[in-house]
């Protein structure tokens, strides 16, 4: 979805704002309320987690500024998948002549020291995503040493297994079962190895 808050001149300088979230259940609101403020003139938004490499409306966002505009962004962790994603495309901003503004950070890489800035507090969110990734995989690790189980929480509980073999003893078809039980046929058919 793009919002456009207010043309801007033709002969003035564009401000672009990109605005995401992970999933649907989050809103923008908070950005865009963000972004406004901060003067923005158009606001892209999207729903995409940001290790979905196709991110239209960042692509669109990108596709508009021209030499001069300004990319505005909430945080940088909005904006990239990765410390290398967000340097590969504040380089690319950089070489067409486009500043880049992170309201949260307090970053513009019109400046020397927002450009030094930038890769530091970039270089400091990937270590922070790494941290992460390294504790849940201990986590796991830890939790399959003491036997325990790792993952979702299965969809059928025993007593549901029960009643589904129950449903199929009657003669209701697989599929007829699965939607009384409201799951899928598959974990339907890997919930009764034996049926």
């Amino acid at each position: 979805m793009t919002t456009s808050v207010y043309a801007a001149s033709p002969q003035s300088r564009k401000t672009i704002g990109y605005a995401r979230v992970s999933t649907d259940e989050q809103t923008t609101a908070l950005q865009i309320d963000a972004l406004r403020a901060a003067g923005v003139e158009q606001i892209f938004q999207e729903n995409a987690s940001g290790g979905t490499r196709t991110r239209p409306q960042l692509e669109a966002a990108l596709a508009a500024l021209e030499p001069g505009d300004t990319l505005v962004v909430w945080r940088l962790d909005r904006l990239g998948r990765s410390l290398q994603d967000l340097l590969a495309i504040a380089d690319d901003l950089r070489a067409r002549g486009i500043a880049l503004r992170s309201l949260t950070e307090a970053i513009d890489t019109s400046t020397p020291a927002g450009r030094m800035l930038y890769s530091v507090i970039g270089a400091v969110a990937q270590f922070e995503r790494e941290v992460i990734r390294e504790r849940v995989c201990a986590g796991i690790a830890a939790k399959k040493r003491r036997g325990e189980r790792v993952g979702r929480r299965k969809a059928l509980s025993p007593s549901r297994i029960d009643a589904a073999r129950a449903l199929l003893d009657t003669g209701l078809g697989y599929a007829h079962v699965a939607r009384v039980l409201k799951v899928g046929r598959s974990t339907l058919y890997r919930s009764l190895p034996a049926a």
